[in-house]
Parts: C-alpha cells; structure tokens; sequence
C-alpha cells in the first residue's frame, strides 16, 4: 500500500431509503442472516450426516454452502450497523481492506464453483454410466480446491490494484460495504487502469463462467431431449433447475454491475442486495424445498433411521 495513503477511516453511506425505515430494513435483513446461516449449516449438517448424500455434487454443494454462509456475514453485520448505529457505518481503513478481499474472494470462489457444479450436472446426465470414475473423489477434490485457489488470486489482484493507490480525502463510500468501484472515486490519483482491471477481472471473469455454465446446460438439455420417457426428462430437468435458479440470480446482478460503462451509487447499492444478501438464502431454500433427496434426509434425521410411512 502506498504510503500516501492518509485516510485512516472509512464511512459507509448503507442503503439509499428514508431514516423512516431504518428499523424495518434492519428487522427484514437481521431475519435474512438468521435464516441464511441456519440454512446453510443445516445442509452442510445433512450431508455430514447422510451417507447417501456423500456424492460428487453434495460434495459441491458442501463448498456452496460454506461459502454463502460466510460471504453474507462479510456484508450483512457491517449494513445492519449501520442501520441502527449513527456511527455505525465507520470503518477502519485495514477492515476496509479486508472485507474488500474476503468479499472478492468468496463470491469469485463461488463463481468458479458453479462453473464446476454445472459440468458436474454434464457429466451426470451425459455420461451416467461413466460418471462414477470420471468425477471420482480425487478429480473432486482437486476441482473444488482449485475453485478456492482461483478465488484467492482473483481477489489478492483486486485488493492490491486497489488499496496501493493513495488515499487522501473524502472518505465516504456510497455504498453499504467496501467495494472496488465506490472505493477508487475517492482515490487521489488516475484509476482509469484499476477500472480497466475490474472489467476484465470481474466483469470477464463472470461472463466467462456464465457462457460455459450455458454452454454445460445447452448440452444438458440437448442430452435430456434425448431420454425416451417422459417421467425420465421430467426427473433429469427437475435436477438442474435448482442449480439454474441459484445461477440466475447470482449472475444476473453481478453482471449488471460490473460490467456497466457508468456506474449509479444508489442503483449498484440496491441491486448488490440480490447476490449480497438474497442469494446465499436461495442455496439453502431452493436445494432442501426443491430436491427429495434432501428432504428425504431430514425425515430421517428428524423421525430416526426409519421413515413415518415406513413404521
């Protein structure tokens, strides 16, 4: 970091809404964490649990779930103080810096990883005879370790680029957390480069890996329509579309963001909420409501080894 760099305190503005509705925003969105992270470590305890859901994409889904339960409380805590505190959008410039990377890390992460789950689906659907020893316990592994890895460069570049320019004044980010594109309006010299830097490695990045999940579910889809019985494409599309709900809302505003050639505040603070605080609540919700298998696996934590209907 440069050693220019003179502001020692960051201000977040929070949410663009009238003070009037500082304690309903704060009661919907402390509901919200509630439910995200007790859905979250809901799944991951299921899985744990199971033994029929230790396969490759419960696997994944382990990953997903550990991630959305940490990328909401990297954002949501911070904006629910702010909410209710006058000085609760205070924040220090290194926990400025270290939110800013946590929160590039994990939702790059995540990114890849849904990237991974879509080919996963490929190969189940694809090649169900041989997807047992192509997506083996070592290619998993070495799949999803490499989603962590890719998410950590990704995020280390983002956070140097921009934390080494200076910072002299203002200090008060637009924004409900601490973000690259609110940050580098308040550096004190050129960032046309760092801007150039988020486009390619935010906004390419995503569009990358939303073009091969499409491609991965165009393929998908084409493998379905070739399945003789209804009742067999009605299961194979009944088990993609919980992957395509969480995608679609994961995507969609990141792209609006990111790869807009201007940018509005008020707007990127609003729709920042979809893939901020919403999404990591879809995981848990559309995965356990949508999926028998998971259901399944409830009953039986819930009522023991044997089912109701099974007495």
């Amino acid at each position: 970091m440069s050693n220019t760099s003179i502001v020692t305190t960051f201000f977040l503005s929070g949410l663009p809404h009238p003070p009037v509705l500082d304690s309903m925003l704060f009661g919907i969105f402390l509901v919200i964490y509630i439910l995200t992270v007790l859905g979250n470590l809901l799944i991951l305890t299921v899985i744990r649990v199971d033994s029929h859901l230790h396969t490759p994409m419960y696997y994944f889904l382990t990953n997903l779930s550990f991630i959305d339960m940490w990328f909401s409380t990297v954002t949501v805590p911070k904006m629910l103080m702010t909410l209710v505190s006058t000085g609760g959008g205070a924040i220090s410039f290194h926990s400025c810096v270290a939110q800013l990377y946590c929160f590039h890390f994990l939702g790059s992460t995540e990114c890849f990883l849904y990237t991974v789950m879509s080919y996963d689906r490929y190969l189940a659907i694809s090649y169900p005879l041989r997807y047992s020893s192509m997506m083996g316990g070592r290619m998993c592994a070495l799949l999803a370790a490499g989603t962590w890895f890719t998410g950590s460069l990704h995020s280390a570049v983002q956070t140097t680029l921009t934390f080494h320019l200076p910072y002299c004044g203002p200090n008060q980010i637009q924004h409900y957390f601490c973000d690259a594109p609110p940050i580098l309006k308040l550096a004190c010299a050129d960032t046309s480069a760092n801007e150039m830097v988020i486009f390619v490695n935010i906004g390419v990045v995503a569009s990358g890996c939303f073009f091969l999940i499409s491609l991965s579910y165009v393929s998908i889809v084409c493998s379905i329509l070739r399945i003789r019985t209804s009742e067999g494409r009605h299961r194979a599309f009944q088990t993609c579309a919980s992957h395509c709900i969480v995608v679609l809302c994961f995507f969609g505003p990141g792209l609006f963001i990111y790869l807009r050639p201007g940018s509005r505040d008020a707007v990127d603070g609003i729709v920042a909420v979809f893939y901020t605080v919403l999404t990591p609540l879809l995981n848990p919700v559309v995965y356990t409501l949508r999926n028998k298998e998971v259901k399944k696996a409830l009953l039986k934590i819930k009522y023991g080894s044997v089912l109701p209907q099974d007495k």
